[in-house]
């Protein structure tokens, strides 16, 4: 029995001497788990609860017969699951969106009534492009800030298999003094003029600029051929990206995705439906789609038209504890930026990486996750070569130097817009929980997410992880 119980304290001796941790060392310790502190622009903490979104699909497929306010409300009720909130504890939604249907003008309004929100609950639409969800983020940051209210959702939504589009304009004038016609003979002269007025003339909804009437696709193209992005390059980097995507599919990774019913099928849609890894020598062998046949930009290294919502939740981190929810992230500083819609229409990732650092006091090589908005191969591409030159940073962005590379082991790790899908209003969203999950996932401190936009728009947000205690640092913390 003795020899049993001095074994037990020798045993006990030893594992403990093993766990001591000496005053130099915790104070280390602590001195490690203290990190880099990013400068606010807010004067409360703000966080991301958790995001979702339904599975992106390409325009035309299963959503195709779901209206916008539908997957907007999936999107809604997937996060209220998700996240565990009181309908109650929400103080305003907040919804993006591009291409708006007539009849629900206000999604987000529509949306929120549908999934069950008590009227009380105000709820507005934003819109900039393929930033709108990113919109609709800072506006709920700014919602709280000002104080007026401390809980907010945030989110997009974009169907593109079901647009509106309109008769010519001088058809609808003509409708509208028929409207006001008063008798037969005036009703019968208008209407004789709506047949001259070549009424099939139909008007349809296109990714052009209006100020430059240029397809973003001509704009990706001239892009691409002044940073000298060859077509190699894009269709390269657009197979990363679906491998990627498939990758992160296949792992789990992508957990930001909510399953979304849709009648007549058996199975619920519960994954992203555009990724598709080819093979380099099936992409080149595609055509030009925009500048014919001399052009780089095709539908192989483009993003296609994609139907899908999203939804986060935000809040400030008392409001959080006061609830007893888990933060995923700190929403940290975020720059909007623009500039000439021609020739620089897509640069804005390019202006907005630089000061959104310079807000917060970070460097490039302080940021461990980078989620970037793909639009097109070449329209990334040249985007990290515009941030490596010093030329371009001297001559066009007022800075002394380069911004510097960005490791690509640290960018888009888990596939972006190219494969996964870009629903415009709802892919800021997407980037904004993807980089938290990342960051979780990939042990990192730091994201940064920017975007590119119509109108020569950008946008950057620094997204910092929120603490994770593990059980070692509660033990020195004990121990001690």
């Amino acid at each position: 029995m003795s020899s049993t119980i001095n074994l037990t304290k020798n045993f006990s001796k030893l594992f403990f001497k093993n766990l001591q941790v000496s005053q130099n060392t915790i104070r280390l310790a602590s001195a490690a788990a203290a990190p880099k502190k990013a400068k606010s622009q807010h004067g409360k903490n703000i966080v991301l609860i958790d995001g979702v979104r339904t599975p992106f699909l390409p325009s035309y497929t299963e959503f195709k017969d779901i209206m916008a306010y539908e997957l907007g409300r999936n999107a809604l009720l997937s996060l209220v699951k998700r996240t565990n909130v009181q309908l109650s504890d929400v103080d305003y939604i907040i919804m993006g969106t591009v291409i708006q249907e007539v009849k629900t003008a206000n999604i987000a309004r529509e949306s929120a009534l549908s999934a069950g929100f008590s009227d009380r609950i105000p709820a507005h639409t934003v819109t900039l492009a393929c930033i709108s969800a990113n919109i609709a983020i800072t506006t709920g940051i700014g919602q709280i800030t000002s104080g007026q209210c401390e809980s907010v959702i945030a989110g997009g939504v974009e169907t593109m298999s079901d647009v509106p589009i309109r008769l010519n304009k001088q058809v609808r004038k003509l409708l509208l003094t028929l409207n006001k016609a008063k008798t037969l003979p005036a009703k019968l002269g208008v209407a004789s003029k709506i047949f001259s007025a070549n009424p099939l003339n139909l008007e349809l909804p296109a990714v052009a600029e209006f100020s430059t009437n240029e397809t973003m696709g001509h704009s990706g193209d001239r892009l691409a051929a002044a940073f000298g992005v060859s077509r190699r390059e894009q269709d390269e980097f657009a197979l990363r990206s679906h491998k990627l995507a498939d990758e992160a599919t296949n792992k789990g990774y992508l957990s930001d995705i909510a399953p979304v019913n849709v009648a007549n099928k058996a199975a619920p849609v519960s994954r992203d439906l555009g990724i598709r890894v080819s093979t380099i020598e099936k992409m080149s062998s595609l055509k030009p789609a925009f500048i014919k046949p001399f052009g780089s930009v095709t539908a192989a290294n483009a993003s296609y038209l994609t139907d899908g919502a999203s939804a986060c939740l935000i809040m400030t981190e008392e409001k959080a504890k006061q609830l007893g929810l888990k933060p995923k992230a700190y929403l940290r500083n975020f720059v909007y930026v623009a500039q000439d819609p021609k020739d620089q229409l897509l640069l804005g990732p390019a202006y907005a990486t630089p000061k959104v650092l310079a807000s917060a006091g970070l460097s490039l090589q302080d940021i461990d996750v980078f989620e970037f908005h793909e639009a097109f191969a070449g329209q990334i591409l040249a985007n990290l070569k515009a941030l490596d030159s010093d030329w371009f940073a001297q001559n066009y962005m007022g800075l002394k130097g380069k911004v510097g590379s960005i490791p690509m082991e640290k960018f888009n790790n888990w596939g972006g817009s190219l494969s996964i899908g870009h629903p415009f209003g709802a892919t800021g969203v997407r980037l904004a929980t993807t980089a938290a999950n990342r960051l979780h996932k990939e042990n990192g401190q730091f994201a940064l997410i920017a975007a590119c936009a119509a109108g020569g728009h950008g946008h950057a947000m620094i997204i910092e992880r929120y603490p994770q205690w593990d059980i070692l640092f509660f033990f020195v913390v004990w121990h001690r």
